[in-house]
Formats: C-alpha cells, sequence, structure tokens
C-alpha cells in the first residue's frame, strides 16, 4: 500500500518523505494485549501511516474498562475489545489491513502465531507467565520487540522512561519478570526496550466488581488514561522512530 498523494499522511510525509510513508505502510506490527496501553499504541501507530496491524486480546469491553481504553464506551460495553478497536482504527484509515484476532497468548495458543512472519512485536499483556512467554517467543525471532511494563498506581507522566528490560528499576512488574526468568534459569535471546515507571502509588479506594469483565487477575488497580495513553504512544513512537532511523 502507498501512501504517497494520500492527505491523510500529508503532515507525516513532510518528516518522512515518500519513501519513509512506504515504509511505514509495509511495515508488518502485532500487538498483543490492547487494552488501557495497548489501545492506545494502535492509535498512534494507525495515525502515523502503520497500514499492517495485528491486534490480540480475548477480552470483551467492560463498563470499568472506559476510564483508559481507548475504545472502551457506553456503546461497546460487551464487544470483543478487538473489534471495537478494530471499527475505530478503519475510522482513521480505512485502507488499512487490520487483522483482529480474539484470543489470549498463551502456551495453549503461542504456536497459532507465526512471529517471524512480523517486522513489530509489541507486549501490552498484564498476564506475567503470558508476558515472559512472549518476550521469550518474540526474541527468537528477527523482529524489534518492544514491551510494556505496568502502568497502573501511577498518576505523573513525567515519570514515564524508556529502558533496556534489564535495566528497568523501580518496576515492581519488571521485578517480577526477572526473578521468574532467574528462578526458571531463563533467559531472552537477546535485550530489548521497555515502557516504564518508576512510581507506585496506593490503592485508597475500593473497587467494585460488576462481573462484566472477563479477564482473571489477582487485584485490580488504579490506572488513569493520561500515564497509560503515555505508555501506549511511547511504544508507538519506538517503532515508528524505529522506522526513522532506517531512512535518513
Amino acid at each position: 500500500m502507498s501512501l504517497a498523494g494520500n492527505s491523510i499522511f500529508n503532515r507525516t510525509g513532510l518528516l518522512f518523505g515518500e519513501k519513509g510513508l512506504g515504509k511505514l505502510a509495509s511495515a508488518k506490527v502485532i500487538i498483543f494485549g490492547v487494552g488501557g496501553v495497548g489501545s492506545w499504541c494502535a492509535e498512534g501507530l494507525i495515525r502515523s501511516g502503520i497500514c499492517n496491524l495485528t491486534i490480540v486480546d480475548s477480552d470483551k469491553v467492560c463498563v470499568t474498562n472506559i476510564n483508559r481504553q481507548l475504545m472502551a464506551t457506553t456503546k461497546t460495553i460487551g464487544l470483543p475489545k478487538v473489534d471495537a478497536l478494530k471499527e475505530r482504527l478503519l475510522e482513521i484509515n480505512p485502507e488499512a489491513e487490520i487483522t483482529a484476532i480474539p484470543e489470549i497468548y498463551s502456551e495453549e495458543t503461542a504456536d497459532k502465531f507465526n512471529l517471524s512472519e512480523y517486522d513489530y512485536i509489541i507486549d501490552a499483556i498484564d498476564s506475567l507467565s503470558n508476558k515472559m512467554l512472549l518476550m521469550l517467543r518474540a526474541c527468537e525471532t528477527e523482529a524489534t520487540f518492544f514491551s510494556s511494563m505496568g502502568a497502573a498506581l501511577k498518576v505523573d507522566p513525567t515519570k514515564i522512561r524508556v529502558a533496556e528490560f534489564w535495566d528497568v528499576r523501580g518496576c515492581p512488574l519488571g521485578a517480577a519478570l526477572r526473578k521468574k526468568f532467574k528462578r526458571a534459569k531463563l533467559s531472552p535471546a537477546r535485550k530489548f526496550l521497555c515502557v516504564y515507571d518508576d512510581e507506585v502509588l496506593p490503592n485508597v479506594g475500593q473497587a467494585e466488581d460488576d462481573g462484566s469483565c472477563t479477564f482473571d487477575k489477582v487485584v485490580a488497580n488504579g490506572t488513569t488514561a493520561s500515564v497509560t495513553a503515555i505508555f501506549g504512544f511511547t511504544l508507538s513512537g519506538l517503532v515508528v522512530k524505529d522506522i526513522y532511523s532506517k531512512i535518513i
């Protein structure tokens, strides 16, 4: 797909040129998890000119998603997240090729995904074990891999930063993953960048469980759209930055 002459991407073209727009349009990207972080990452990618995007998530939209997830509104409650997000993204660029997979990435499903066919793999998974599995599998491919650490219990956007996985500090999720890798005597085959934030605030309220969410979490933590969106946009920015670095 060529974006040259497409007015949607006129401003991007001023920065990237025709060659750069072509690189954006031809890049194949997959996002695992399209909740508070992944949904905004998908938006950032599509608005930047990515035209081949696969989104993977097994959950349905529930009312508690509305405070932070792009496609979650009072009208989309009950819909599969990937379907609601795909509809939103196609409104931005109707010519984009978006594959929506209502599936969870796990030991049971991992072999269904041919990760080697993608140029970029993005991890926005909540589950510790599934996240660890994706890190291992993604790093066995030649694809560029980016991962999101925990975005909950944070309000200060200035604390969000990027570091190599083993250099992430102050993030409980990052620490738990490193501990899990060491206990299993495993390690990703190569280095990769993570978006993280070392702010960890307490939950001071009590969440009400309305029974409408399908995912299984040990605890629900407080979140804000401003932080989760910046996490997501930073992930998309890392992809765009990498593509830009290859055309200059």
